[in-house]
């Protein structure tokens, strides 16, 4: 029981402090998960981030809900997922309370720029660690440009590309592999 109450507390001190989504929460998660607390590796968070951007909702409670999994089970799911809702769900009732009334306020518009600002840093230092981590080799490069063009130029589907880009990589790590172990024979 202990276990899932601290469980909850870090998911809900994580979710404090989720401006921007999902890309701007993974330097924080991986910080907390993988540097400080050692709960899952850097690749591993990687792998359920990958799969939180595939399933329906938000990547960062996806993520939360796999890692809560990996840890305590189905309880350590629900409970990551709770605490990381859990703010925003308080955060949200007061703002759409008081919303109406502080818009127009100068400080208010100004602290939002600013905040904007932060956000977009965070998602660009989500995608240059995942960049590190998923692009390392010339396959992977190609990958990337193919995507980014499907994507990007001729808005091909998200589902239609991730699922593309996923049966490409197990074909080419399969041949991959069996060539590597033909050779080393």
């Amino acid at each position: 029981m202990k276990d899932l109450v601290m469980l909850y507390v870090l998911f809900f001190k994580m979710g404090s402090v989720c401006f921007g989504g999902g890309y701007a929460m993974l330097p924080i998660l991986e910080r907390e998960l993988v540097t400080k607390r050692n709960w899952c590796t850097k690749e591993e968070l990687l792998d359920y981030y990958a799969i939180g951007q595939c399933t329906p909702g938000v990547i960062a409670v996806n993520t939360s809900t796999f890692i809560g999994h990996k840890l305590k089970g189905i309880p350590g799911g629900i409970i990551a997922t709770l605490g990381f809702v859990s703010p925003s769900m308080i955060i949200i009732t007061i703002l759409a309370t008081i919303l109406e009334y502080v818009t127009d306020i100068p400080v208010v518009t100004y602290a939002f720029s600013g905040i904007r600002i932060c956000v977009c840093i965070l998602v660009l230092s989500a995608v240059i660690n995942l960049w590190k981590s998923a692009v390392t080799s010339k396959i992977g490069i190609g990958i990337f440009i193919v995507v980014f063009l499907l994507s990007a130029v001729w808005e091909i589907s998200p589902i239609i590309i991730v699922i593309s880009a996923g049966i490409f990589g197990y074909v080419f790590r399969t041949v991959s592999d069996k060539r590597k172990e033909k050779e080393s024979k």
